[in-house]
């Protein structure tokens, strides 16, 4: 297990677990999403193969449409 922060709240996770990984734990996998790690962009092609590591400061952002 690893300990990491999502958009501002600590979590415990799973040491194997992948950015994308983390956004279908939470419903958020297909969706348009912003997913940056510790400052930098994630693009989406790297998501599966991007682990997440003890530390990790995530902040994930859904684009909401409308007008």
């Amino acid at each position: 297990m690893i300990q990491v922060t999502i958009n501002g709240q600590s979590e415990t996770l799973d040491a194997s677990l992948s950015v994308l990984g983390l956004l279908e734990s939470r419903g958020l996998a297909g969706k348009r999403v912003a997913v940056e790690r510790n400052g930098e962009i994630v693009p989406k092609g790297r998501h599966a193969e991007t682990r997440l590591v003890e530390g990790d400061q995530i902040e994930i952002v859904v684009a909401v449409g409308g007008g």
